[in-house]
């Protein structure tokens, strides 16, 4: 039998013959016709929005001085040319930043996820003492902050200035992240737990055994969020580190683009020195690259993850 005459049953009719596994095609009306093309005409308009300015960017970095001085919009160059990016990585402190900030991305983003999650885990059960009480005063967090002095002094005070601690303890845990993480923990079934407490498992058992395997999609989501926050960090490094040696990514590439800007280069491996528009765009593509390389490994966990923790609660 085909889907064409499948599709003409009724329910009970492809219930009853067994073919109820196929899907019922429905013809679209003339306005739900209207609406497809709309809707993805406004889809490719949006995504082209998103798209092309990154091309553009991308293109430049590659673009010969001359070519960025005639043209706005460059997409494919004429003449290709790495000297913005031989300019870029030309001084030792590049590479250099760029170990401090996959450093303090991988070591943060793992030391984040495991308190984050302890703290979601604990605030998610029902039966915690004190647990509305917490939740509202991580919810008055995001609301009212310390904000920059307090938080210089308490990192002076506990002798993290200087230390790429100083760029990872402050931000460990995020409000946001830990909510979105409680939700999705709220939706485990409590008979999960009882079951795995009666085969003899401890509250720490429950969760690294049971708990943490099945919300690998929160998990995976969070840890995105996280390591883009590491590794974009701009202003924990200006406050807290003053050695330069200690300096992340984000800072060195400032210091880069100046240089380019001033015409001026410490480094006498670089002939020529391009335009500073050139460098710019090399420094947005190396600052990007490594989040774009990231992301395409949890995207399948991404919209599930974040649907699951913003809904639930």
């Amino acid at each position: 039998m085909d889907k064409e005459s499948v599709t003409k049953k009724t329910g009970k009719e492809a219930v009853a013959d067994g073919t109820i596994g196929y899907v019922q095609r429905r013809k679209l009306t003339p306005g739900g016709k209207f609406f497809q093309f709309l809707n993805g005409s406004l889809l490719i308009i949006f995504a082209l929005a998103c798209l092309l300015p990154f091309l553009n960017v991308l293109g430049k970095s590659f673009a010969t001085p001359g070519e960025i001085l005639m043209k706005s919009f460059i997409i494919i160059p004429e003449t290709f040319t790495l000297d913005a990016y031989k300019y870029v990585l030309s001084t030792p402190t590049i590479p250099n930043a760029i170990l401090i900030s996959v450093i303090v991305t991988l070591v943060g983003t793992l030391i984040s996820i495991f308190f984050t999650s302890l703290m979601a885990y604990a605030l998610s059960r029902k039966y915690l003492y004190g647990r509305r009480v917490i939740n509202f005063l991580v919810v008055f967090t995001m609301l009212f902050s310390g904000g920059m002095i307090p938080s210089f002094i308490i990192v002076s005070s506990l002798g993290m200035m200087n230390s790429l601690w100083a760029l990872i303890l402050p931000s460990c845990i995020s409000a946001y992240n830990m909510i979105i993480m409680r939700n999705f923990f709220s939706a485990i079934p409590d008979s999960l737990e009882e079951a795995a407490k009666l085969d003899g498992c401890t509250d720490f058992g429950v969760f690294f055994k049971i708990v943490l395997p099945l919300s690998l999609p929160s998990i995976a989501t969070i840890s995105l969020f996280y390591a883009v926050n590491y590794w974009n960090s701009y202003q924990a490094a200006v406050l807290y580190i003053n050695d330069a040696d200690l300096w992340p990514m984000q800072i060195q590439l400032r210091q880069v683009v100046l240089l380019a800007t001033g015409l001026a280069t410490n480094s006498s491996s670089v002939d020529v020195i391009p335009p500073a528009q050139s460098v710019k765009m090399a420094v947005i593509i190396i600052a990007v690259i490594p989040m774009l390389i990231a992301y395409p490994f949890v995207q399948r966990f991404f919209v599930k993850g974040v649907m699951i923790g913003s809904v639930k609660g």
